[in-house]
């Protein structure tokens, strides 16, 4: 929020003086009335222009407008709970006219709480509205009374905290070195950069990881052979007691594929009663010559 300050301009104090006479600064060094640039003046340019907010003395110092409707307040020993809208907006109203005879921009945030407090004071001057049994009317000040005090809180808040010693603004922090020429000391290892050091260790080995597949080769005819094993003295045997499971993919492939060839070679028949029947395979039946 803007910082604005009421003023009084030196040149207003300038132009005060008795007619005819001129404002001049006292001799320097008994030659020069001045130094610009260290070179001495003898006397006052003709042309020498003073802008209007070129001096001001400060005299206060506002953050906003409820920084000065509470000085307003305070400063009067007002009941924050019970304001008189009267008297502050007369004097909050002085002020803002102030403002706005120099900085008409900045003026502009004043000037919307000073609508605000007009506005407060006209539905005062109303009847107060209906209610239900046994409850009070709204006041129009509650609204306005409750962002005084929060605003408040955190201005002393604020203050507090800026009374506290600050690091680099009232204290600084002393640091010594010594020298140590005969027993060098070197730099103590926490647990923290060990465990950073194995970390980085651990993630450039990733980086060189080699993956080795191996070829396993497996033999179609023996496992024909297995599966004729397995159907030696069985009526029947159902399809998928002929797989194990264990041995994984590459081993259950293979089976099949053992299978598929036996019965292309009419050595097993694999049978099925009905649709979505169980399959159930046995050792081809062939007649004595």
């Amino acid at each position: 929020m803007k910082r604005v300050q009421p003023v009084v301009d030196a040149v207003d104090l300038l132009a005060a003086a008795p007619a005819g006479e001129v404002a001049t600064p006292q001799v320097i060094d008994h030659v020069a009335v001045a130094r610009l640039y260290g070179e001495p003046l003898f006397s006052l340019p003709q042309d020498l222009y003073i802008p209007p907010d070129a001096l001001e003395i400060f005299l206060e110092a506002f953050e906003g407008p409820l920084d000065l409707l509470l000085y307003l307040i305070r400063k009067q020993n007002f009941n924050i709970l019970d304001i008189p809208m009267a008297g502050v907006t007369r004097q909050y109203l002085s002020y803002v006219e102030e403002i706005r005879s120099r900085n008409l921009e900045l003026a502009a945030e004043y000037l919307l709480m000073a609508a605000m407090l007009i506005e407060i004071k006209s539905r005062m001057l109303l009847p107060p509205r209906k209610t239900a049994e046994g409850e009070e009317p709204e006041d129009p000040r509650a609204e306005l009374v409750r962002r005084l005090l929060e605003y408040e809180r955190m201005k002393l808040a604020a203050a507090g905290l800026s009374e506290l010693p600050h690091y680099g603004r009232d204290f600084l922090k002393a640091q010594v070195y010594v020298e140590q020429s005969l027993a060098p000391r070197f730099p103590d290892v926490e647990l923290a950069d060990l465990q950073a050091a194995w970390r980085d260790i651990l993630g450039r080995a990733k980086l060189v990881a080699h993956h080795k597949i191996s070829r396993e080769e497996l033999s179609v005819r023996e496992h024909m052979t297995l599966v004729l094993k397995k159907l030696q003295g069985r009526r029947f045997a159902p399809f998928e007691e002929l797989f194990d499971i264990e041995q994984g993919a590459p081993v259950l492939v293979v089976t099949l594929l053992a299978l598929l060839e036996l019965g292309k070679e009419t050595l097993v028949e694999i049978t099925q009663a009905e649709a979505f029947a169980p399959i159930y395979v046995r050792l081809a039946y062939k007649a004595p010559p």
